[in-house]
């Protein structure tokens, strides 16, 4: 293992913990939500603070960056969209009854979820609500967005005639246990996906495969079929809540309250790893090159390999929780409660990593042409035989 590292700079303008952090789409700057009601908008360039957002009456829980916009929202039932160049608030988007927990930005949409146990689909440029979905008996914590077209097969469109005007569905988890799936341009349900015991905290979607996993404060992760609404696989592994969940290449990882990563096999529903040395929750992560980052309770960020489970780096520094992180060109960003964005370069890992992965695909090239070589021979081996033996 690494030795623990320094931050190559911390930025501390806030005045209250970071519950949020959002890379722009062109990785050119992020984005931070702060309890102290504002957001900050940073260049990736020269790691500083080009954008101060302000006008939210109280703390924000969640942002969200694109190129041209920013978006922000908060425990004052309000959402903002705000001018990444000027500074400048665009919209306010008014409607929820309480706390808004979570937003999502897709094509003209903009979804929240909320405490007042709806969910709201609004018009990104118009400022007005499209869409109310009404229908889980608690708050909305988690949303994902996809279309019918991606996972509907043709037959299948034709029996939803009615939706013919939006093809656009909305999935939420709600602490009432339950998913649903809604029709964007009618706000019907569509599918309720039961089988959670406990409040769904994180939602993962794989459209091409159909397929939905959620991760719960009873334990498990679900697989869904997003097109059924049947459950395929449920994940029991774990000891405390998941918290987060990052799908790569059909590998699941999951971070949770019992202070652990797993890592499952999406397919078969085998856990091939554990990633152990959190000494709280895991609160995020995020998988780079090979390697998987976790964000802990324990005010340290931590480096995986992410196939062997070996610990490589800690990036101690923060005082309080690591609520988020992002990684770009290689650096990694740390955002904590202790009002801090912190900065560590990660190039050292990712160079090793790199060499290793090199390493392991020149031993397995090897051992792939010692193979072909060994069944070369044996069939010349046994043609001979079969030859000596007259057939």
């Amino acid at each position: 293992m690494g030795n623990s590292g320094s931050a190559v700079k911390v930025c501390a303008d806030h005045q209250g913990g970071i519950n949020w952090l959002s890379l722009s789409p062109d990785g050119q700057r992020l984005l931070t939500g702060s309890e102290d009601g504002t957001a900050r908008l940073w260049s990736t360039a020269d790691s500083q603070c080009h954008g101060h957002f302000q006008g939210h009456e109280s703390y924000i829980t969640f942002c969200h960056l694109e190129n041209e916009a920013a978006f922000t929202c908060s425990a004052d039932h309000t959402i903002r969209k705000w001018d990444v160049v000027t500074g400048q608030c665009l919209a306010i988007y008014r409607g929820h009854t309480s706390i808004v927990n979570r937003i999502l930005v897709a094509k003209d949409y903009l979804f929240s979820g909320s405490y007042d146990r709806t969910a709201r689909c609004w018009s990104v440029d118009k400022e007005n609500q499209i869409q109310e979905f009404r229908g889980h008996r608690n708050c909305v914590l988690t949303l994902a967005h996809y279309s019918s077209k991606d996972v509907l097969e043709e037959e299948e469109e034709e029996e939803e005639e009615e939706e013919k005007v939006s093809r656009d569905l909305l999935v939420t988890g709600s602490t009432d246990c339950t998913v649903k799936v809604w029709w964007v341009s009618s706000g019907r349900c569509y599918q309720t996906l039961l089988g959670h015991t406990g409040a769904v905290l994180c939602l993962i979607l794989d459209a091409p495969n159909r397929e939905l996993f959620s991760g719960s404060t009873d334990y498990t992760i679900r697989t869904w079929n997003i097109v059924t609404g049947e459950q395929l696989k449920v994940f029991k592994e774990h000891q405390g809540s998941i918290i987060c969940l990052e799908l790569v290449n059909r590998h699941l990882y999951s971070g949770s309250a019992d202070r652990t990563v797993k890592c499952w096999l999406v397919d078969t529903g085998e856990r091939i790893q554990t990633y152990k040395a959190h000494k709280h929750s895991v609160s995020t992560l995020k998988y780079h090159a090979g390697i998987l980052f976790t964000g802990s309770g324990d005010a340290c960020a931590r480096a995986f390999n992410s196939r062997s489970g070996v610990l490589q780096k800690i990036f101690r520094g923060h005082k309080f929780i690591i609520n988020c992180i992002q990684i770009h060109n290689e650096l990694l960003y740390t955002a904590s409660h202790d009002g801090t964005l912190r900065i560590w370069d990660i190039r050292g890992i990712c160079k090793r990593n790199k060499r290793r992965l090199k390493k392991e695909r020149s031993a397995q090239g090897r051992s792939s042409q010692k193979g072909s070589l060994s069944r070369l021979f044996n069939n010349k081996v046994g043609c001979m035989v079969q030859q000596e033996n007259g057939d």
